[in-house]
């Protein structure tokens, strides 16, 4: 349908797009991460299509709250009542590998009663999960196989990308190792005060349950796409996000490797109630779901490092060797042409910079 879906006209791409989300939506979990990866990525698909797609990040399909409870139950040895004052049954957000129900926690420990309930997210695993995983990436990789016969397609080296993607899936069905990847954001950034990460409420934590603090706060979807004006406060956000990402990349080594918008949520302090004064406030950023990471290996750190000096002092031609270098296996038919054009070009574009 695809091919049509331009030219029988506008109903008949609703439907064509329609037909996408929900088949992503019922193909499994590996399929349902692909489609809010494309919901990123205005510039390689048509907006409509992005914006059908977004609805992945937290309305992926659920699984039942009698699935949840049974599961919370096996996992904590105990009965949803001793441990939750109130439970919602409805999930707050549903994605790949699991959903999220809010909650308030009152027996954080058997038998002692907090003081004050804490408002928690409670992470729950959708059943046959990591089957599920295994059973994509058995037909995707197929699939990308038979791509590396195809010459137009044998550049993309696709095989080698969904293996990584795999490993990648697979380490965030574990939710126990998601909380010790919380606890390490945490410390990274104990002495910044506009990012923050949900923590995970010990001994409330399982490999197929998650117990963490319930971070209340808007998508960043919000404020990028639907708000009008109010450069000052996303001036902010980029600031702020674009700081929190270098830090991951160049200083801890200990990368969120998935952030899309439902996974970073956004909270700007009102001092006033003029509506006015919303936006004079510096915003405040959560990032959330951290069960996926990277690190990048000695000499790989190394090349971004020299690559970030080299952009920063514009040196176009270590630019250059560093992007081939990060490049693995790369096959660029020109090394020598493609360092020299860059030298060049990033010598024009600055004499331009200054001539304005």
């Amino acid at each position: 349908m695809a091919p049509f879906a331009d030219t029988f006209g506008v109903e008949f791409r609703k439907k064509w797009i329609y037909l996408v989300h929900i088949t992503l939506e019922q193909a499994g979990p590996a399929f349902i991460k692909w489609g809010q990866w494309a919901a990123t990525r205005p510039d390689l698909f048509p907006n409509d299509l992005c914006t059908a797609l977004s609805e992945l990040h937290s309305k992926a399909p659920a699984h039942s709250f009698t699935y949840s409870k049974i599961t919370i139950e096996k996992a904590f040895g105990r009965k949803l009542y001793e441990i939750f004052e109130q439970f919602e049954e409805v999930p707050v957000a549903s994605g790949s590998i699991a959903q999220v129900h809010q909650a308030s926690l009152m027996f954080q420990y058997p038998g002692q009663r907090l003081s004050k309930p804490i408002s928690v997210a409670v992470k729950v695993r959708h059943p046959g999960v990591g089957e599920s995983i295994k059973r994509d990436f058995t037909i995707i990789n197929f699939f990308a196989k038979l791509s590396s016969y195809i010459p137009a397609l044998n550049w993309l080296r696709l095989d080698e990308s969904v293996r990584q993607f795999a490993v990648f899936m697979m380490s965030q069905v574990d939710l126990s190792r998601e909380a010790a990847y919380l606890s390490r954001f945490i410390y990274n950034f104990r002495r910044w005060k506009d990012v923050s990460f949900p923590k995970p409420l010990y001994p409330l934590v399982h490999p197929a349950v998650l117990v963490e603090t319930f971070e209340p706060g808007d998508s960043v979807a919000r404020y990028i796409d639907d708000l009008d004006g109010n450069t000052r406060l996303k001036r902010d956000l980029a600031h702020i996000g674009t700081h929190a990402l270098l830090k991951m990349l160049l200083v801890d080594n200990f990368i969120h490797a998935d952030m899309h918008p439902g996974n970073i949520l956004v909270r700007v302090p009102q001092r006033k109630r003029s509506r006015k004064r919303i936006f004079r406030t510096k915003p405040h950023i959560i990032f959330l779901d951290v069960g996926m990471t990277a690190e990048l290996s000695k000499s790989d750190r190394r090349n971004l490092l020299e690559f970030f000096k080299a952009v920063a002092l514009r040196d176009g031609r270590t630019a250059a060797e560093c992007t081939l270098r990060l490049s693995r296996r790369q096959s660029c038919p020109d090394p020598k042409a493609f360092i020299e054009v860059t030298s060049y070009s990033s010598v024009f574009l600055w004499s331009c910079f200054i001539n304005l």
